[in-house]
């Protein structure tokens, strides 16, 4: 099944009314064995996001960008450091969060709208408003005319919309995205940075996106994080200033291409990347 073929802009899906949450780090390291067999995967990071700010963390495989989101999440703790979430040491696993992942995790026996509907069911929300919010994020990616339809009868793009649709289903402060868009081809990963920074300013969510792709890390978000490789650490933190909502022309322009060669140049004086 093909992809939806026409332009998506938000629509009138209800969206949070509370802003996205602030999130903070300090010094926070991660040491994965003991003694000989240590590795440590980052080393120490600080750094704040602002409440519904969308950022990209970009880096060279193994970097620990992924271990940087789950330390963030609550799903591992730091070696050492402090983490807050909303002003709030990270503890656990954080409730106020929707995760989309590489694999889009569908339950094949679900249809699309059921798939969505699941964490409304975990979290005991109220049916009803449940299913207008599902519904209205259906629309909002794109896919209200296969709410019906089950998994294995998309394609991988819708696949991952309906992953965004199910994280945002609670009206999470907080969405982090873990290479979401890698298995794709080139054309329809096009179309899902476009639909969502879209989607990102619709819910006014504090985004997280883990991506090795840097031109998906620039169009999407307010602010990339560069991390060098292993131990990972920040080299540079650059702002991205263009207004929303954006086109896939802005690539052309030479303002985003010199954020591109910033972080380009980073890598290869590190010696991640061939110039």
């Amino acid at each position: 099944m093909t992809e939806p073929d026409r332009d998506h802009s938000p629509t009138a899906s209800p969206a949070p009314s509370r802003p996205g949450t602030t999130i903070e780090l300090e010094r926070v390291t991660k040491v994965y064995g003991a003694g000989a067999l240590a590795v440590q995967a980052l080393s120490p990071i600080s750094v704040t996001l602002a409440p519904g700010q969308a950022v990209s963390v970009v880096g060279p495989s193994g970097c620990g960008k992924s271990t940087l989101m789950r330390l963030i999440a609550g799903l591992e703790a730091p070696s050492s450091g402090t983490i807050r979430v909303g002003g709030r040491p990270v503890a656990g696993p954080l409730e106020d969060l929707g995760i989309v992942f590489q694999r889009d995790l569908l339950l094949d026996w679900r249809d699309v709208l059921g798939n969505v509907l699941l964490p409304a069911e975990i979290k005991g929300l109220a049916p009803a408003a449940a299913r207008r919010r599902a519904a209205g994020l259906l629309a909002e990616l794109g896919v209200e005319r296969f709410a019906g339809h089950y998994p294995w009868q998309l394609s991988g793009g819708m696949r991952q919309r309906v992953a965004i649709a199910r994280a945002l289903l609670p009206s999470p402060t907080l969405m982090f995205l873990d290479e979401p868009f890698s298995a794709l081809d080139a054309m329809t990963r096009d179309q899902m940075n476009v639909l969502l920074q879209q989607v990102q300013s619709a819910e006014h969510v504090t985004t997280l996106l883990i991506t090795h792709s840097i031109l998906e890390a620039v169009f999407v978000a307010d602010r990339v994080l560069v991390m060098s490789g292993r131990p990972g650490t920040l080299l540079d933190d650059i702002a991205v200033d263009f207004p929303r909502p954006r086109r896939l022309s802005l690539r052309e322009t030479p303002e985003f291409s010199a954020i591109v060669r910033r972080i380009r140049e980073q890598f290869v004086r590190t010696g991640d990347l061939v110039g």
